[in-house]
């Protein structure tokens, strides 16, 4: 579910269907609270298989959203300890089978490749961006297993929006 919030910022809770998704655009700056799974390079690595041989996965991931991280132990009372992104183009290879299955989201930080790109248009799906280097701070945003007013800024939209592509072109030197 999406919903605008009175300060611009969109707030989005999991599972997403195609018409959430598709009222999000490259820029949209969102809170995102609710369910989120957490997996880097080795979690989609042993998810890959059973996607490619038609087995179930472990968890259900229509509607869903991944947070590309690998959070640290927590401290004494804390949920978790640091929590921040990782490059998401390190999952590229995986990522366009996750999104076949009904994935609605990833979160991560960097650019990703064309073909996840055409992937989250050809199944209605967004990529997220999470502050990099910020671990410590988004830590405080998770509940339990859930997150809570979690910030992100959408980076690539179902409709071919790409954030690093506007951002460069709307500061690209006229002389360069």
């Amino acid at each position: 579910m999406i919903k605008a919030a009175p300060d611009g910022i969109k707030e989005v809770t999991p599972p997403l269907s195609d018409t959430d998704v598709a009222s999000l655009k490259a820029g949209d700056r969102v809170r995102i609270s609710g369910v989120l799974y957490t997996a880097r390079d080795a979690a989609h690595a042993r998810l890959f298989p059973l996607v490619e041989q038609g087995k179930p996965l472990p968890i259900e991931v229509r509607g869903q959203i991944i947070y590309y991280t690998g959070p640290s132990p927590a401290r004494p009372g804390a949920v978790v300890g640091s929590i921040g992104p990782t490059t998401g183009g390190r999952m590229d290879k995986f990522t366009p089978a996750l999104l076949a299955l009904g994935l609605k989201g990833t979160i991560g930080k960097g650019a990703r490749s064309q073909t996840v790109k055409d992937a989250l248009r050809q199944h209605t799906a967004v990529y997220f961006g999470a502050i990099g280097g910020a671990g410590a701070i988004l830590s405080q945003f998770v509940k339990r297993l859930e997150v809570e007013g979690f910030p992100a800024i959408g980076v690539n939209d179902c409709h071919g929006g790409d954030l690093y592509e506007d951002g460069v072109r709307a500061f690209a030197r006229e002389d360069a």
